[in-house]
């Protein structure tokens, strides 16, 4: 399916990433390319959230984990696998939230790529997070 960021009160300027149910199905999820570094986008809606009103953390940690591969894979469709995922949870967020996150690539190898991310509510960081990603190569 395809997913328009109008329709959660994202800029166009944010498209939506084909191929994965299971981010659509927490999501949908969006993204843009700022040069080499993605800006990714999630407005929180009700099912999103835990027991306490706030996002739960296994969604935060599943956008920030979309975050980190954009940002492994440049916004290119180069498949990439996540081989470890750290996050520290700073802040909560709420249904009608708009999360931003914005990544940065440390490191690109052959085969892996060193990432780190950051989401925000408005101006204050949530989460950050940091990720080392396989490249997959054709088997071509």
């Amino acid at each position: 399916m395809n997913y328009s960021a109008s329709d959660y009160g994202i800029p166009e300027s944010y498209r939506h990433w084909r191929g994965d149910k299971a981010e659509d199905y927490i999501g949908p999820f969006f993204y843009y390319m700022d040069g080499e570094h993605p800006r990714t986008a999630f407005k929180v809606q009700e099912h999103n959230c835990n027991a306490h009103q706030s996002v739960h953390g296994g969604v935060l940690m599943a956008f920030a984990d979309y975050t980190l591969c954009l940002g492994a894979n440049g916004g290119s469709s180069e498949s990439v696998a996540t081989v470890s995922c750290n996050n520290e949870f700073i802040f909560p967020a709420y249904e009608g939230d708009l999360v931003l996150g914005e990544a940065e690539t440390l490191r690109r190898g052959k085969s892996i790529v060193f990432v780190r991310c950051a989401l925000k509510v408005k101006d204050r960081v949530i989460l950050t997070g940091s990720g080392v990603i396989k490249r997959i190569q054709s088997r071509t």
